[in-house]
């Protein structure tokens, strides 16, 4: 999600790039009458396997029961959404592309994956599970940027081109602190009220960061957006608390305080990996490295 944030959630437009990194799955269904659960790393590595009766969904194994159970709860209202989908027995296999604590977005391929073997809508799926605007699954469904938005409650979603002619002096820099969207979510309704002016406001720097044509432009939406996001949630920005020095311009990302943080340069890309590494971040990607290539 590049613009938008949390304000999506109240009917904010926001733009969203699908990433290049995504997870994969496999179904097969069997005889055994139970569920099998097998997911893989990035490293191609088991990093959590269940197997649940397929009647009454109680977890038979588990090398992680939170996670189990979290499981657990999904696929009982996958059941009830679509009754039929679960009959002999299935063994699911799941491939994840990127670090786990990257935060891009293992939940909502989850989701959207599951509904489309399911059958059922994953929105649906979505708010009955872990909530949130559904932004998420309209990148996971899709190869295209997106302006994506609710309106009375329903998910908009249209395709438009975004391939920035400036985009060799963008990165993705991960700050290492993988964060809880939900606690986000919850801590930005308890502080939010009159959102008219914000939202206004949001949806107008959206379209400005659609149509940027030149560098400087950009940048120049990035501390916009920042400085009114910052003040909405009462939270410093990412350049306030950790790069007062930084030369470009920087974008918190999702959950404020964790994961990717968007930055520009108009230097070298080894000056400005360097400043990220002794800064102690030394997972920095390119534009092209992160985001999805479009036709």
């Amino acid at each position: 999600m590049l613009t938008g944030e949390y304000f999506v959630l109240d009917g904010a437009q926001s733009l969203a790039l699908p990433t290049s990194f995504g997870q994969h799955f496999q179904f097969l269904e069997n005889n055994t009458h139970q569920i099998f659960w097998k997911s893989f790393d990035h490293k191609k590595q088991i990093w959590f396997e269940a197997n649940f009766d397929l009647e009454s969904f109680e977890l038979i194994q588990s090398n992680n029961e939170r996670i189990a159970q979290r499981l657990k709860e999904i696929l009982q209202v996958m059941s009830r959404l679509n009754p039929v989908i679960f009959k002999n027995g299935v063994e699911v296999t799941s491939f994840l592309e990127f670090p786990g604590d990257w935060g891009l977005g293992t939940s909502s391929t989850l989701i959207y994956s599951l509904a489309k073997w399911a059958n059922i809508d994953p929105y649906k799926l979505l708010k009955e599970t872990f909530g949130g605007s559904g932004y998420d699954i309209a990148c996971a469904s899709s190869d295209q940027p997106i302006l994506f938005s609710l309106v009375d409650g329903k998910q908009v979603v249209e395709s438009v081109k975004f391939d920035p002619n400036f985009k060799e002096n963008l990165y993705f820099v991960y700050l290492g602190k993988k964060q809880n969207s939900r606690e986000g979510i919850r801590q930005y309704k308890s502080i939010t009220e009159n959102l008219r002016h914000p939202i206004n406001s949001i949806n107008e720097l959206t379209k400005r960061f659609h149509l940027a044509k030149d560098l400087s432009t950009f940048e120049n939406c990035i501390i916009a957006h920042e400085k009114l996001v910052g003040a909405t949630l009462q939270l410093p920005t990412a350049k306030e608390l950790n790069f007062k020095d930084y030369w470009g311009s920087i974008k918190s990302l999702g959950a404020w305080g964790g994961d990717f943080i968007l930055v520009t340069s108009n230097r070298h890309k080894e000056t400005t990996t360097n400043y990220f590494v002794k800064k102690g971040f030394p997972t920095i990607l390119t534009y092209s490295e992160m985001i999805k290539e479009t036709n």
